[in-house]
């Protein structure tokens, strides 16, 4: 009996939905795609639930006829190439074929369309790759797509879809990068009802300022180049305006979004020594090549592409950015326009050179003859202060410590000396990094900063258990611009970071005042702490209250105990200690790494043998 037999397309569509549809973000990409390919020049996107319930596209592109309209949804039907050929001259967003054939296997679809040349269109309605109903119907010129209940019939993968925040932020994300790379179309969003996006068509940059705020108008600084290679064209950040987390980071071929790491090294190497390491520039660059030099076709989403001239970009790229940095002064030079620069005589044929300069010296000086009596013949009195006993501040003795000598006698004198960077009192500071003490059994060497991060971490789980953190008031608050995507996580977890103790006021357009934080928060940078908050938000998708509560906990502590290489006092390394022992999880940190070790007066008594 023959085992191998062709699987029903129902099964092979739900397979390329697999690759192709992975979250409803991905079914706004997709239609939002083909409407571009359509010619619209306005496009509207409706979301209700995050795309769980509703995905709707609309736009005022050309239309399909009734055949096309039933065609489109067949795996492999496309207008976009006849021959493998094609596939190596690419001037469109899809081609593949295969992603409403993808979006129609797991989700109920209706379609709405017309051509501008036909009087009636096409009403069309799918399920689960089964066509329900198709029939005649008075509808604009354009396509309006509907999808709904997405992953029906896959529950395992409705059941792997986040919370809302997380997903309507991907939809976000989406959204923002094919606004950006289509400037000339305009765009709206709206999600249960709201509008969060209008766009109009605009520059680009008129286009990054509407989508991130008025404060990009400051921060971006054009770029401009053109080869017989590529044409470089966009926009790079200022050095002031890095970020450590949330960089904006946007490359675009060909009007399509893509990721490139070789690329992103050529940008961002271009700021070495102008930002801290560890921060990450903003960037909006577009590359316009000839379709026939990039593949895009090695991935299903088609976010990665390969370049046939990766190594000759490379220093084009990095030209066009460094050419930009300079060109506005945003690498530092030579001003001499100033006040104080030196004048330089202008030279004047027949006039006569200038008098040779005179030098004034002393032809007896000798530097090897010492003018004054530098050494006293008394050599006794240079080692007066040598045989003085040093005092107890000179010395530090750890109590309790029970240690024996070779001989069976008491330690003669102090185990370590003031010399040795030590701080006097019952603990020891080493290396600005340790904090060491005696106890009954031996001594406990404890990490600051992760002993720290547990006691903050168990502070502001007590404080959301209980409702109740203390605020402390910013005398100067602090306005932070987040990307639309960033605020849908900011508002999943807004009521945690109050309950915490922060004040954060919503301005509208994106713009978030900061009045208030935990007590005892000491940061320079709020933006940066609350950037953190919201990425480690983001990585706990559908998770419990509990857990995404946790994570903001540790994220906040992590972000704010004493670092590294701060010098503590007596009293702040006894409070740390005392503090962390009255901890019930004293030994870890909250994600499980030691913040202490013990050493046994046995075990140091072996080293000593």
């Amino acid at each position: 009996m023959d085992i191998i037999h062709l699987l029903p397309d129902s099964v092979a569509n739900q397979i390329a939905a697999g690759e192709v549809i992975q979250r409803p973000a991905s079914v706004v990409k997709e239609l939002v795609e083909n409407s571009i390919d359509a010619g619209a020049s306005k496009i509207s996107i409706i979301i209700k639930d995050a795309g769980r319930t509703l995905i709707q596209v609309i736009d005022n592109g050309k239309g399909m006829s009734g055949t096309d309209a039933r065609l489109c949804f067949e795996r492999h039907a496309t207008s976009k190439i006849k021959n493998a050929a094609d596939l190596f001259s690419l001037r469109t967003m899809g081609f593949r074929g295969e992603a409403l054939a993808s979006i129609a296997a797991i989700a109920h679809v209706e379609l709405k369309t017309r051509r501008e040349e036909d009087e009636i269109g096409t009403v069309l309605r799918l399920a689960a790759s089964k066509v329900e109903s198709q029939e005649a119907a008075n509808t604009p010129v354009g396509a309006n797509f509907a999808v709904r209940d997405i992953f029906f019939n896959v529950p395992a993968r409705r059941k792997f879809l986040k919370s809302n925040n997380v997903e309507f932020s991907n939809i976000a994300t989406e959204f923002e990068r094919v606004a950006i790379a289509n400037p000339n179309i305009g765009f709206s969003l709206s999600h249960n009802g709201t509008e969060i996006y209008n766009l109009l068509p605009s520059s680009q940059l008129q286009r990054i300022i509407a989508i991130f705020g008025k404060s990009m108008n400051q921060q971006l600084l054009p770029v401009s180049v053109d080869t017989v290679v590529v044409k470089v064209s966009g926009f790079v950040c200022k050095p002031e305006a890095a970020r450590k987390r949330g960089a904006l980071q946007y490359f675009f071929v060909n009007g399509r979004y893509m990721k490139h790491p070789y690329f992103n090294k050529a940008v961002t190497s271009c700021y070495d020594n102008l930002i801290p390491v560890g921060e990450m520039p903003n960037y909006f660059i577009n590359l316009s090549v000839n379709p026939e030099e990039i593949d895009v076709n090695i991935h299903p989403t088609k976010t990665e592409i390969k370049f046939e001239n990766e190594q000759t970009i490379w220093p084009i790229l990095s030209a066009a950015v460094k050419e930009s940095l300079g060109k506005f002064n945003a690498v530092p030079s030579i001003d001499f326009d100033t006040e104080d620069a030196p004048e330089i005589p202008i030279f004047k044929a027949g006039s006569p050179a200038p008098a040779k300069p005179q030098i004034s010296y002393d032809p007896t000086y000798n530097p090897f003859k010492m003018k004054y009596n530098a050494v006293n013949d008394d050599w006794q009195k240079l080692y007066e202060n040598f045989e003085k006993k040093g005092s107890a501040s000179d010395m530090v003795v750890m109590p309790e410590m029970d240690v024996e000598t070779d001989a069976g006698q008491e330690p003669a004198g102090p185990l370590f000396p003031a010399a040795a960077g030590v701080s006097a009192g019952n603990y020891i500071q080493v290396k600005d990094r340790y904090i060491v003490t005696s106890i009954k059994s031996g001594m406990v060497v404890v990490d600051q900063h992760r002993a720290h991060t547990r006691i903050l971490f168990d502070k502001y789980i007590e404080q959301l258990n209980g409702r109740g953190g203390m605020i402390q008031r910013i005398l100067f608050p602090q306005v932070i611009t987040f990307s639309q995507s960033q605020a849908e996580i900011l508002a999943g977890i807004e009521g945690s970071l109050s309950d915490m103790g922060f004040e954060i006021s919503n301005m509208g357009g994106g713009s978030y005042s900061v009045t208030g934080v935990p007590d005892g928060v000491k940061v320079d940078n709020y933006e940066e702490l609350l950037m953190a908050i919201i990425e480690s938000a983001s990585e706990c998708g559908k998770a419990d209250a509990g857990i995404i509560q946790e994570k903001i906990a540790l994220t906040l502590a992590a972000k704010t105990a004493i670092p590294y290489g701060q010098k503590l006092s007596d009293a702040e390394m006894e409070q740390i200690t005392e503090s962390l022992f009255a901890s019930p999880e004293a030994n870890f940190t909250p994600d499980g790494r030691p913040t202490l070790i013990t050493v046994t007066t046995e075990e140091l008594l072996k080293r000593f043998k």
